[in-house]
């Protein structure tokens, strides 16, 4: 796991910070993960693709293990999933060097929380988020994290919906 304050970026100014991608490993946030790419070529920003690793009870199957990873501490799978998804993006855009060069990091706690924390001590200039949309009560009793950042940031942020497939 990356400790957030061990891997600091010299950013200088919020408007030279880099574009902060939160990820969850779904398809959505691997839109945004290619949105923030997108984005930081033409600012010419760096990214950081932030994790947060959170207790596997608030979001049950989010961690898959494979049976003989079954023991392992989950910021260690964590870590493997963000490798994984990052491999897989890089893989289909090899000639992207902003996507080659974005800096992973993983941090425990809050989802919500720890974003813009880690926004703030990075200086980032913007975040990018994956939309899940949920939907129903649950959405409308709890708010979900992107509503959460959305409301709470001071700077921009940007929702990002991946495109429908046919199946």
């Amino acid at each position: 796991m990356t400790d957030e304050s061990s891997n600091q970026v010299d950013t200088g100014s919020k408007s030279d910070g880099p574009v902060l991608v939160a990820v969850d490993f779904t398809p959505d946030s691997g839109a945004a993960l290619l949105w923030a790419c997108d984005y930081a070529r033409l600012s010419g920003a760096p990214v950081l693709a932030l994790h947060v690793v959170h207790d596997p009870g608030d979001d049950p199957g989010r961690y898959k293990t494979k049976k003989q990873d079954q023991m392992r501490p989950i910021e260690e799978v964590a870590a493997d999933m963000m490798q994984e998804f990052l491999d897989k993006h890089r893989a289909e855009r090899p000639g992207d060097e902003v996507l080659q060069a974005v800096q992973p990091v993983l941090v425990p706690g809050v989802p919500a929380t720890r974003i813009l924390e880690i926004a703030a001590s990075r200086h980032a200039r913007q975040i990018v988020m994956g939309s899940r949309g949920r939907t129903g009560l649950p959405h409308l009793l709890l708010g979900s994290k992107a509503e959460r950042v959305v409301q709470l940031s001071p700077v921009p942020v940007t929702i990002v919906k991946a495109k429908k497939t046919a199946e």
